[in-house]
């Protein structure tokens, strides 16, 4: 028999390749197609391995999630950046290597985020994703998200709709 064991954590400085990496194989699978290639290559090259380090140095909140001691995915969240939205907190993003996708991975890493937001007292939560993103919009129903707001977000010369869903009930343990 053989044992695979996974693991979700804070990230440390030593993440930053593996998340750099994640993020860089993820945007391209969920994005190609949705933001514009110029655009899109420019903001995957923003978040090297040095922005980072610079983000897990400053205490941001990013989990990893280890699937054989290996870095396969990663959420970061904290505080709503939406003031005026009542929910006090937000995940900004989660994102898994495309070929563990649809494993219940997403949903641990989601969990996990959510309770870390509420051991800091945001016990609601808010999460944006494109609207042409049908995996992202169906991840965040299967979780029992409400569609709580709709948006556009300029992404080079395109405009582009978002979705806002929120979660209002306490998050799994």
């Amino acid at each position: 028999m053989v044992e695979t064991a996974t693991l979700i954590r804070h990230a440390g400085p030593g993440d930053a390749e593996a998340i750099t990496h994640v993020h860089d194989a993820s945007w391209r699978d969920a994005y190609r197609g949705v933001i514009p290639g110029g655009e899109l290559e420019r903001m995957i090259a923003r978040r090297g391995p040095q922005w980072w380090a610079r983000a897990i140095v400053r205490g941001s909140g990013i989990l990893v999630l280890e699937f054989d001691q290996d870095v396969v995915g990663y959420v970061t969240y904290g505080r709503n950046r939406v003031p005026s939205m009542p929910y006090s907190g937000e995940i900004f993003e989660i994102y898994l290597l495309p070929e563990y996708q649809g494993l219940g991975f997403g949903r641990r890493l989601f969990n996990a985020a959510r309770q870390e937001l509420a051991a800091h007292g945001y016990l609601s939560t808010i999460v944006w994703a494109l609207a042409d993103n049908d995996k992202a919009l169906a991840f965040y129903r299967r979780l029992g998200g409400l569609t709580v707001r709709r948006a556009e977000e300029r992404f080079g010369d395109d405009m582009l709709a978002r979705v806002a869903f929120g979660f209002v009930s306490a998050p799994v343990r």
